[in-house]
């Protein structure tokens, strides 16, 4: 509704991850850059954690782009499946047929599959959303499939990422071997105060804003007090911001606008 007022080509604040909205806060970059490290030098397993909306999924789906035409990926967002399913879902993010096979036969496919990206000088990437809530069994049958290797090289590069408690998770006892293995690990931080403001406007430009709306300093820093940083946040409260913003035909969003958005967000009706 408020695009046409703004001048905007399409929403700034979209909750969905889109990798041309990332915004690289000092914590995105470095949580970027070790996953493509943990990929490029075939550390095997590379963990990334973070709070729900911090922007690992953005941050996922921008590393996919960058990674290129010498990767294969598979990404999994619903693991919440059983070892069979988990194992033929991976097989068919890969396009292999493996439609009435058991599982040791979609195994065999899957390596029969890394051993040709191999032949072709081409490695082969799983990321696995939302790992939190895979049970052992599953993280078992995840580092079985690293297992997979020629005597000098790792044939899968395996990415975890999940919220704070994967942590926990991998602290199981009975999990060791695996968290032995993995290499390179990142905990994805919320943005800071002071990036919040920049984060607000980096979005705006992408967007094709052109000096309007803008956010007052009071604004960003109720938004901030409110979200602590985390984006999904920032974006649901921008988003009611702006369609206030475009009822009251006003350019400037301020303290009050971003409190009644606050308040609209959670549900408090005022009589």
């Amino acid at each position: 509704m408020y695009l046409e007022y703004y001048g905007l080509k399409e929403a700034p604040f979209n909750i969905t991850p889109n990798p041309r909205f990332l915004f690289f806060s000092a914590k995105h970059r470095e949580a970027f850059n070790h996953l493509l490290y943990g990929i490029r030098e075939r550390k095997g397993f590379v963990q990334l954690t973070g709070e729900v909306g911090a922007g690992k999924t953005t941050l996922c789906r921008a590393l996919l782009e960058q990674l290129g035409p010498n990767f294969s990926t598979a990404l999994i967002l619903n693991p919440v499946l059983d070892a069979d399913q988990m194992v033929k879902a991976i097989a068919m993010e890969f396009n292999l047929p493996v439609r009435g096979l058991d599982r040791l036969e979609t195994i065999a496919q899957i390596n029969a599959f890394l051993l040709r990206q191999l032949e072709q000088g081409k490695d082969t990437v799983l990321i696995i959303d939302e790992a939190q809530d895979l049970t052992p069994e599953l993280l078992e049958q995840i580092r079985l499939l690293s297992n997979l290797e020629t005597d000098d090289r790792k044939l899968l590069q395996i990415i975890l990422m999940g919220q704070p408690e994967l942590r926990t998770r991998l602290n199981d006892h009975r999990l060791r071997q695996l968290r032995q293995r993995i290499t390179v690990r990142y905990h994805l931080a919320p943005l800071k105060r002071q990036e919040v403001g920049q984060y607000i406007q980096h979005r705006l430009q992408v967007s094709g804003a052109n000096g309007a709306p803008y956010f007052t300093w009071a604004a960003v820093w109720r938004i901030y007090s409110y979200s602590k940083g985390i984006p999904r946040l920032i974006n649901a409260i921008c988003d009611k911001c702006l369609l206030a913003g475009f009822v009251q035909q006003r350019d400037k969003i301020d303290f009050g606008m971003v409190g009644l958005a606050v308040k609209e967000l959670e549900g408090i009706i005022e009589s």
